[in-house]
């Protein structure tokens, strides 16, 4: 029996290596997960958009054609978690930087002072690079409407909320080619974030 073992051995590593890693669905603010693969028709995706990025350009959910995306929402006065979301964004655009698959969003929560302009600048400060990253702006209502019942960035915290509360959360969502919501993170923990980009290399193999 002995000569066997390393043989049995052998087979349930290669049986564990071959197992892929699946990524669940969210259609829920409590991030319920869901294993089955949703009906396109049917199943929560973030909806049809009109915003504006930091070109001055139009960005729609046209532009997501094809594409993984992590999004967040920040403003660029933030004096507090927002710095560090935006070195979070950072890594993630580093880990990605010539991968044409993966976008990712920005979304100013005080667009009435975050105009393309002011994000331009932003981005040209932190070294953001405009194929892998867009900071978006546009109307408030818009921003808050798909961030909360969308996204849910804030997730049950913030489903309820009017547009008068403000907007503002540490975490990121991930969102696969058919715009589902397939994971949240927290965007000030780099361990939070290595997840992320592990879970990103995943969405790649679907």
């Amino acid at each position: 029996m002995k000569y066997y073992l390393p043989i049995l051995f052998f087979f349930i590593l290669v049986s564990c290596v071959n197992k892929k890693k699946r990524l669940p669905y969210y259609d829920t603010p409590d991030f319920t997960p869901k294993w089955e693969t949703p009906n396109n028709k049917t199943f929560h995706q973030i909806r049809s958009f009109k915003l504006i990025n930091q070109e001055n350009q139009t960005f729609t959910e046209k532009d997501l054609e094809g594409k993984i995306c992590v999004a967040d929402f920040f403003f660029t006065t933030c004096p507090g978690i927002c710095p560090k979301m935006t070195n979070s964004m950072s890594d993630i655009q580093r880990a990605f930087i010539n991968d044409d698959e993966i976008l990712l969003l920005s979304h100013s929560v005080t667009p009435a002072k975050d105009s393309a302009p002011v994000l331009k600048q932003y981005a040209i400060d932190k070294k953001v690079d405009f194929r892998r990253w867009k900071l978006l702006t546009g109307d408030k209502n818009e921003i808050y409407d798909l961030g909360r019942k969308f996204y849910f960035v804030e997730e049950d915290e913030g489903i309820n909320n009017s547009n008068d509360i403000f907007l503002h959360t540490e975490n990121f969502i991930l969102i696969d080619k058919q715009r589902h919501l397939r994971g949240i993170y927290n965007g000030l923990d780099p361990n939070s974030i290595q997840n992320l980009i592990r879970d990103i290399k995943v969405l790649k193999q679907e």
